[in-house]
């Protein structure tokens, strides 16, 4: 062969392995452009399904808070209720007791001898006794029912917050 055929031999393949090399760094380089993609694809997309997801529980807890405060409001004003109605009972008892003391002591004024003195003051103290039990029974009756009702959307709202805290939590 002759130097000429050698030089043009050797510049093609030179041309050749220039080629091979550049078509390599090319599809190596489109390669790793797709894999980047790719990958800020995924990335984008967990990222997206995090967001979504935070927004999600931040929203449920927002929510899960305001039912709180309602269901605290709603004792409130149960209980404001309840003990008006208590109050009322125990005001209107010291007014019976009250008036039927005075007319006890009108009686007394008036009476004639002791012995209707002491009756007197016997029937007093026995009617007395007998409507403060049979009223404090009802007043103390009416303040648990109040306590029961006032405490009921507090106890369902704890019982809701059990059952999140035991539920399984989804991402």
């Amino acid at each position: 062969m002759s130097v000429v055929k050698t030089k043009k031999a050797g510049a093609e393949a030179g041309d050749t392995v220039r080629s091979n090399a550049e078509d390599t760094f090319r599809y190596g380089a489109d390669a790793a452009q797709r894999g980047f993609e790719h990958a800020a694809s995924i990335t984008r997309e967990q990222l997206d399904k995090a967001s979504q997801t935070l927004f999600k529980n931040y929203a449920e807890i927002s929510q899960f808070g305001m039912e709180n405060v309602d269901a605290f409001v709603k004792s409130g004003t149960i209980f404001a209720k309840g003990f008006e109605e208590v109050s009322k009972s125990w005001v209107a008892l010291t007014r019976r007791s009250l008036e039927s003391g005075v007319e006890t002591a009108k009686a007394v004024l008036g009476a004639r001898n002791l012995r209707d003195v002491v009756d007197l003051q016997s029937e007093f103290a026995r009617t007395s006794l007998d409507t403060f039990m049979s009223e404090g029974t009802r007043i103390g009756e009416l303040s648990v029912k109040v306590a029961n009702e006032a405490f009921e959307p507090i106890q369902s709202r704890v019982n809701q917050a059990v059952e999140k805290l035991l539920k399984p939590m989804t991402v």
